[in-house]
C-alpha cells in the first residue's frame, strides 16, 4: 500500500470518526434528523477537503524546511482562517437545511466557542501531519546516512584487504625455501584468515572471538617470519567475547605495531594484546616495542582507516588513542561500547 493511499485512508477514517462523535453527542439530547445527519456528512467532506488543500499548501511552500519558531505563527494564522471558514460553512449548511435553531442566538461567546473548537481540531490535524512529515524526513535521512556509511565502509575494507594479503604473502614467500613445512602451516593459517575476511560484511561487526582468532593466525605467521625477534603475549578478559568489533580492526593495529615498531628494531621486540572490561565498554590495548611519532600516524592508512571505521559504526561512543608509554614502548588503545 502506497503512502498516498494510507494518507487518504487516515483522512477519511479520522474525520468520519469526528462526524460520528458529533452524531453520538447530539443523539444524547435530541433525535437525529435526516437534515442534521446530512449536515454532518457535509462537514466531514468539508474537513477532508480543506485539510487536503492545506496539506498541498504545506508541501508547495516547503513548510517542512521552516524552523519551528517561524512555523508556529503560520500554523496559528491557518487555524484562525480554518475556524472562521468552518463556522461560516456551518451557518451555510444550517441555513440550507432550515435548521438554524442551534445558532439563532448569534452572540460573541457562541462564535468564539465554535471557532475555538474548530481551531483545536485543525491544530491537532496540523500537529499530526507535520509530525508525520518530520518523521518521514528523519527516516529518509537515516536510510541515506546508512547507505553512505555502507559505501564508505566498503571503500575502507577494499583498502584493507589487498594491503593485508600482500603482507601475509610476503611473510609466506620468505619461508618457502627455508622451511617448506612451516610454509605449509603458514598457508593454512592464511586461508583461515581469508575465510574470515571474505565472510565478513563491511557494514557489520563480528564477535571479538572471531577477530581474536584472525589476529592469532596473523601473529603466528609473523612469528614464523621473525622467529626469535618477536615475543607475543595475550591477556584477554573473559568478558571480551560479549563484545563485537569491526572485521580486521585488531589485525590492522597489530600489523601496524609490527610494521612500524618491532620490525624496525635490530633485536626485535615484544607485542602484547590486552583486553579489559571497563565502565565504558571493552578496553583493548596493543603494546609494542618501538617509538611512536605523529608522522607514522599520517603515513599509510592503518590508524586513519581504523578511526574512520570506528566513527562510522559507533559514532562518539568509541575511541582510539596511540602514544608512547615509555622510551621503548608504544600503546594503542581502543574502547568499544557495550553492545545494545
Amino acid at each position: 500500500m502506497s503512502k498516498r493511499q494510507l494518507y487518504w485512508i487516515f483522512q477519511i477514517i479520522g474525520w468520519s470518526l469526528y462526524g460520528f462523535i458529533q452524531l453520538f453527542l447530539y443523539s444524547v439530547e435530541f433525535q437525529i434528523t435526516l437534515s442534521f445527519f446530512s449536515g454532518q456528512v457535509l462537514q466531514v467532506v468539508f474537513m477532508v477537503g480543506v485539510t487536503h488543500l492545506f496539506r498541498n499548501y504545506i508541501i508547495r511552500n516547503n513548510w517542512i524546511d521552516v524552523k519551528w519558531v517561524a512555523l508556529i505563527p503560520r500554523i496559528m494564522i491557518a487555524m484562525v482562517v480554518f475556524s472562521l471558514a468552518h463556522y461560516l460553512f456551518i451557518i451555510l449548511i444550517s441555513y440550507l437545511s432550515g435548521n438554524l435553531n442551534g445558532i439563532q442566538e448569534f452572540n460573541v461567546l457562541y462564535v468564539l466557542a465554535s471557532m475555538l473548537q474548530s481551531m483545536g481540531l485543525f491544530g491537532i490535524w496540523s500537529l499530526i501531519y507535520l509530525s508525520f512529515l518530520y518523521f518521514e524526513r528523519y527516516n529518509r535521512s537515516l536510510k541515506y546516512e546508512a547507505a553512505i556509511k555502507e559505501i564508505e565502509l566498503n571503500n575502507l575494507k577494499s583498502q584493507l584487504n589487498p594491503h593485508f594479503i600482500f603482507n601475509a604473502l610476503n611473510s609466506i614467500r620468505a619461508l618457502v625455501q627455508e622451511d617448506p613445512l612451516k610454509s605449509k602451516k603458514a598457508i593454512t593459517q592464511l586461508s583461515n584468515i581469508l575465510r574470515n575476511v571474505l565472510k565478513a560484511q563491511p557494514q557489520e561487526t563480528i564477535a571479538f572471538s572471531e577477530e581474536l582468532a584472525t589476529v592469532k593466525d596473523y601473529l603466528a605467521l609473523e612469528a614464523i617470519r621473525y622467529e626469535e625477534r618477536i615475543e607475543i603475549s595475550y591477556e584477554i578478559d573473559e568478558h571480551s567475547n560479549f563484545f563485537r568489533v569491526p572485521p580486521l580492526m585488531l589485525q590492522t593495529l597489530v600489523e601496524n605495531g609490527i610494521k612500524h615498531g618491532v620490525s624496525k628494531l635490530k633485536k626485535g621486540g615484544k607485542l602484547e594484546l590486552i583486553t579489559q572490561r571497563v565502565a565504558e565498554g571493552l578496553k583493548i590495548q596493543i603494546k609494542n616495542s618501538g617509538k611512536f611519532t605523529a608522522k607514522k600516524k599520517k603515513s599509510g592508512y592503518g590508524l586513519l582507516n581504523t578511526e574512520k571505521r570506528l566513527k562510522l559504526i559507533y559514532g562518539d561512543q568509541a575511541s582510539l588513542k596511540i602514544g608512547n608509554v615509555s622510551d621503548h614502548t608504544v600503546l594503542t588503545q581502543i574502547i568499544i561500547p557495550e553492545p545494545l
